[in-house]
């Protein structure tokens, strides 16, 4: 089976984000990742790492003003400065937190700009990423959104994502691959695993619709489990969803995929 991880910015929200890691650790996970870490200061994120013996795997980029609509302004051109100095802040927390993967979201296209601008942009600040990252050891992933949930998100697919890697030729650069957003935009999910898989350093997990935990959709998780590891996926799957009820009752499932 898979390596899990958990998501502590979806899961255990019963509690507040500093709580989350020791309910995590009591779990049995092991690796945890956080969207958007910044809320607290990295001793505070270190202290509940060390104490719980928890590896932090992947947090993102600063997003803009995520209670004001943005999500993500990597492919906005007129805040490439405010993008960077996003990079910096993530730079620091990855280095000083020893975190291995660092996401960067597209956001959402601008209506009044042109779609080989917003690509241009788009590809800049990534390699802009990469380059700084490169230094720390860090892999930069880019990960697409499904357009019903968030309307106008520029980075919506996997072969979208796979063609600005290779325009990029990054040796850090890679697609983070979420199943619940590429069911929704795509499905195909294992084949675009299996050809894809060398491109993809990341996954993470929702059913659909809902993006509710594994069985209360129409995702075969179980065959996806069994053909990630026939493929010889050696990264995480992290559960990023959002819990029915309460996010232990959630995880029976995960008791099972263990059986």
């Amino acid at each position: 089976m898979p390596k899990f991880a958990a998501n502590l910015s979806l899961l255990f929200t019963e509690l507040p984000l500093i709580e989350r890691f020791a309910a995590a650790a009591k779990q049995g996970f092991k690796q945890v990742e956080i969207q958007f870490p910044y809320e607290l200061p990295i001793e505070a994120i270190r202290s509940q790492l060390e104490q719980h013996n928890l590896q932090l795997i992947l947090i993102n980029v600063p997003a803009g003003d995520w209670a004001g609509g943005d999500r993500g302004i990597a492919c906005q051109p007129d805040r490439k400065t405010e993008f960077r100095a996003g990079v910096v802040l993530a730079l620091e927390y990855a280095q000083a937190l020893q975190v291995p993967q660092v996401n960067c979201l597209s956001g959402i296209a601008p209506h009044t700009v042109a779609y080989t601008e917003i690509e241009d942009t788009f590809l800049e600040n990534i390699a802009f990423a990469a380059d700084m990252f490169e230094k720390a050891g860090v892999k930069v992933l880019m990960e697409a959104i499904n357009t019903r949930d968030i309307p106008g998100f520029w980075l919506n697919n996997s072969r979208q994502a796979f063609e600005i890697i290779k325009k990029l030729d990054k040796l850090n650069v890679a697609f983070q691959y979420d199943v619940y957003h590429m069911q929704i935009m795509e499905g195909d999910l294992i084949n675009t695993l299996r050809t894809n898989l060398e491109q993809i350093a990341h996954i993470q997990i929702a059913d659909v619709p809902g993006r509710h935990e594994p069985g209360t959709g129409e995702i075969n998780f179980p065959n996806l489990f069994k053909a990630l590891e026939a493929m010889g996926y050696s990264g995480f799957v992290s559960l990023e969803y959002n819990p029915v009820g309460q996010t232990i009752d959630g995880l029976r499932w995960l008791s099972q995929t263990d059986q």
